[in-house]
């Protein structure tokens, strides 16, 4: 299975309403919330309030929400009833990321886990009975728009290999022209920013990514 997760960072925010209709239109109902504290990473977002008001006005739209925080423990809550369907958190923001994947899981969220590029991918396979989904970033997180580090995709290789068979998401980079070698590796999320929201044709892309599943 092939999903298309739009990040809402690249959205045009001042209307974001007919970005979402134009989501559902094409075929798409999930978005990528990135949640960012300009600590662990050096930028700024969206908080639950946010979050929440997507919720209300299209309670049908599954919010994939991505805590790139320090101590994302004390958010976990709030966002899952603000109507987060999924939370990733990141293994580097803590020395044992186990109780906070089971707390998201007790919630009923799907729970992911997420490393930066120079974190190592067996990191994460302490972890992998624990999570639904493992995030691999293809760039630095913390802004939009960032080149696509191809070198990142042996790790999802190696999470198939270590025969993980929860959901692989990629986010960074990703487009039309890498998604097809994303999916040879294993990939089963693409989340999108700049290449699906700013494309000519956001539903080109939405299709191109159904003709890829």
């Amino acid at each position: 299975m092939i999903k298309l997760t739009p990040s809402l960072l690249a959205a045009d925010l001042m209307n974001l309403g007919r970005e979402i209709e134009n989501m559902r239109k094409n075929g798409v109902n999930q978005l990528h919330f990135d949640v960012m504290d300009a600590h662990f990473v050096p930028n700024l977002s969206f908080g639950p309030s946010f979050c929440r008001a997507i919720h209300r006005q299209f309670p049908d739209l599954k919010m994939d929400v991505h805590l790139m925080m320090d101590n994302p423990e004390k958010y976990v809550d709030t966002f899952i009833q603000y109507g987060a369907a999924s939370i990733t958190v990141h293994q580097e923001a803590f020395l044992d990321p186990r109780p906070v994947l089971q707390s998201i899981r007790a919630a009923g969220a799907q729970c992911g886990l997420s490393v930066k590029p120079h974190t190592k991918v067996e990191a994460l396979f302490p972890y992998l009975n624990e999570t639904d989904i493992v995030l691999i970033m293809t760039v630095e997180p913390g802004f939009g728009g960032q080149k696509f580090m191809p070198e990142q995709v042996e790790k999802i290789r190696a999470l198939r290999q270590a025969d993980y068979t929860g959901v692989i998401a990629v986010d960074g980079g990703v487009n039309l022209e890498n998604m097809a070698l994303l999916k040879e590796a294993g990939a089963n999320w693409l989340v999108m920013g700049t290449a699906y929201f700013r494309a000519e044709s956001p539903a080109l892309v939405a299709e191109k990514v159904r003709e890829l599943a």
